[in-house]
């Protein structure tokens, strides 16, 4: 049984680095050569986060930090400092949920809300200080407020298509714990 509970663990972390792999392609084709007024969602930070809230042994820290430093420099961003965000979010969030336990989908939501507008807001104000050139103000708010309003729909497609459910409080996971 732990042999099965184990190899469908790490399946489920190969489906996260696919999941990244697929999204980190698709954010990369070329669809439009003329500049855009809009920013698209982060997926790929609304897909984490929705998978480290429901199996957190699914998603470790250094599997967040290597395809987050991989879309750091695919994307031409600097190299590590969305890593390190989005690390730093994870863990809060997985601390949260533990301390929490059993919560509602409006805390889950609020709390995401909270981590995506502070990963904004850090990675503004540290390119800010370090002189970087960024993108317009707009399209970094305009990017967060759609990745908060499109993550219910990440976490309904993350639980019902990709089969990433939180453990019920009687069944205990790969490593043993409750």
């Amino acid at each position: 049984m732990n042999n099965i509970s184990l190899s469908h663990t790490w399946a489920m972390r190969l489906w996260f680095l696919a999941l990244a792999a697929v999204i980190i392609f698709f954010h990369l084709i070329p669809l439009e050569t003329t500049p855009r007024r809009w920013a698209p969602p982060d997926l790929l930070i609304a897909f984490t986060l929705a998978w480290v809230l429901r199996r957190p042994d699914y998603v470790p820290a250094l599997s967040i930090a290597a395809v987050m430093l991989m879309a750091d420099l695919l994307f031409q961003r600097p190299p590590g400092l969305m890593a390190v965000l989005v690390v730093l979010g994870c863990e809060f969030l997985k601390n949260r949920a533990n301390s929490h336990g059993e919560t509602n989908f409006v805390v889950e939501w609020f709390n995401v809300c909270v981590v995506i507008a502070a990963i904004t807001i850090l990675d503004r104000l540290i390119l800010t200080v370090t002189l970087v050139d960024r993108a317009p103000l707009s399209l970094h708010l305009i990017q967060m407020v759609l990745t908060m309003a499109v993550y219910p729909l990440v976490a309904l497609v993350t639980q019902t298509i990709l089969g990433v459910r939180k453990l019920s409080p009687g069944n205990s996971d790969a490593l043993g714990s409750r």
